[in-house]
This record gives structure tokens, sequence and C-alpha cells, in this order.
């Protein structure tokens, strides 16, 4: 009778393998829960959204497939394509000035011995409820709020009707983005700048470099794989931007100046109950994602660098 090849091995060798299958065994049993939640609530959201951007339904009467329909009817709607103009204006707003002011930030309070401090007001903002900061946000925004009274004040200027002029809503919605991350990027870019080696720093130095030319071509080209990573992040949140719009400018703004992508996904699914189409624009959504950080990989070849690369 033929004997199995665990059995062959010697005695100290059957116990170590008997133990990395129970470790294994273990392994997937604590990874079942995440696996499951991943499967039920996006695997199966994101296959039945797929199928829906198929279809007509309204959630009460029966299923109808229409092939391509809500695709090319959404790709025509005004709404959709003004939907995805403001979402891009404000990723290119937000992106950009956001990281540069956390780079900024991140560089003046590395030296500093209360930086303790200046991070936990800086990282509140990121740990409260989006919706909370929507609401302050909104009441300084008022015509007799804070921050109008102080540019009427300043300037001596009539204070501007930050949520109902369709130039500054979007500016408005912006700017609110722009200071809800703040914190978490400067907390990251900080942790960059402390894991650069002293000893680049130090043979930069005696090469002569002085400290803003240390910055520019030493510290900032080996912060840029950071960078680069909080790029992607901040331009895919950026592209999400709902929840800000809806409370502060409720109804997507006047003249829909703030209507997002997600917003308008949101209106056509649950305020007038047309999931095929608010479905198509989810899947478009996607696209246009995909497609945008595909440019950021591409795009970051000429500019990130990293502390091993060949001189």
């Amino acid at each position: 009778m033929g004997r199995s090849a665990a059995t062959l091995l010697p005695g100290g060798l059957r116990k170590e393998a008997a133990w990395r299958r129970r470790d294994r065994s273990w392994g997937y049993v604590f990874v079942a829960p995440q696996v499951v939640g991943m499967a039920i609530f996006v695997l199966l959201p994101f296959v039945a959204s797929l199928v829906l951007a198929f279809t007509s339904w309204d959630g009460l009467t029966e299923l109808t497939w229409v092939g391509f329909e809500n695709f090319t009817a959404q790709l025509q709607d005004e709404l959709l394509l003004r939907s995805i103009v403001n979402t891009l204006l404000i990723a290119v707003i937000t992106v950009p000035l956001g990281l540069g002011f956390a780079v900024i930030i991140a560089v003046a309070l590395e030296k500093l011995k209360t930086r303790t401090l200046y991070l936990i007001l800086f990282f509140a903002p990121v740990v409260t409820s989006t919706v909370a900061v929507a609401m302050i946000w909104q009441q300084m925004f008022r015509s007799d709020g804070v921050l109008s009274n102080a540019i009427s004040k300043i300037f001596g200027i009539t204070p501007p009707d930050w949520l109902g002029d369709p130039k500054l809503a979007l500016i408005a919605v912006c700017i609110v983005s722009i200071w809800s991350s703040m914190g978490l990027n400067v907390i990251i870019f900080m942790a960059g700048l402390q894991n650069i080696s002293p000893s680049v720093i130090e043979a930069a130095r005696i090469d002569g470099a002085g400290a803003f030319r240390l910055f520019m071509q030493i510290r900032l080209p080996l912060l840029s794989p950071i960078i680069f990573f909080s790029s992607i992040v901040a331009f895919i949140s950026s592209l999400q931007t709902f929840d800000t719009v809806f409370i502060l400018t409720q109804d997507a703004g006047p003249d829909n100046a703030t209507r997002t992508i997600v917003y308008h996904i949101y209106d056509l699914g649950f305020g007038r109950f047309e999931f095929g189409p608010s479905s198509a624009a989810a899947v478009i959504l996607l696209v246009l994602t995909l497609v945008i950080t595909a440019i950021q990989f591409g795009a970051q070849k000429k500019f990130v660098h990293y502390e091993d690369d060949p001189v």
C-alpha cells in the first residue's frame, strides 16, 4: 500500500508542515469576512449596476432590456456634459492647489517644535463629518457670514453672494474641498520628507546647495513618488464629489453650477427613479476615472524620481 509524501518526511518536518497547514487555514478564516464583505457590498452592486445600465427600470415595473440606448441618451444629455465639465473643473482646481499648499505647510512645520498642535488643527477637518464641514462653511459663505464680512471690511466692497452666484458657487465648493483634505496630505508629505536619507541631504550641502536649491533639486524630486500617489487618490476623490455639493449648494447650486457626475447619478436614480440612465452614467464615470488614472500613470515616468534611480 502506497504512503503519502507527508508520512515519508522526518518527524520535525511533518510537524512544521502541519503547523503551516493550520496557519494557512486560520489565515483563510480571518480573510473570509473581508472577502465576503467585498463580494456583497462591492462586487454585487457593481455587477447589478452594469446590468441595469442596459435596461429601463423605475424600481416598480418590469425590467426591460434596451441595449446601449441609455448610454446614447446620456452622452447627448446636456446635464451629464455639464456635470462632467464641473467635476473636471473641481479636480483640476483642487488637486494641484491642495497638494501644493500641503507640501508648503509640511516643509514649514517640519522643523517647528510645536508642530503637533498645528497638525491636530490641520487634521481636524479630515476626521470631521463632511456634512458638518459643509454646514459650517454654508454659514460662513452667507452674505452676513464671517468670510463675506472679512472681504467686505478688507476690500470695502459689497459681500459676494458665494452660493447664489453661478460663477462663485463652484469656487466655494473648491475652497471647502481643499480645506477639508489638507490635513491628510500634510501628514503624508511630512512622513515622506522625514524618510529622505540624511546622507543625500548632507552630500548636497557639501556641494554648496542652499536651502531653496536643496528643496527644488533634491527634496522635491525625492518626494515625487508620494506626490504621485496623493495625486491619484485626490483625483479619484474629486471625481466622486457629492456630499459637499449636496449640502453646501442644495440642488446643485444656481443653474446647475455645481452639478457633479455623482450628483447627476443620484438625481437620476433616487430623484427621478430612472435607474437605467443612472447606472449608465455610473459606468461612464468609471470609464472616465480609468482613463484619467491611466494618463497619470503614463505621465509619472517624466516627473517621479526614486532615491535609487541612476543619475
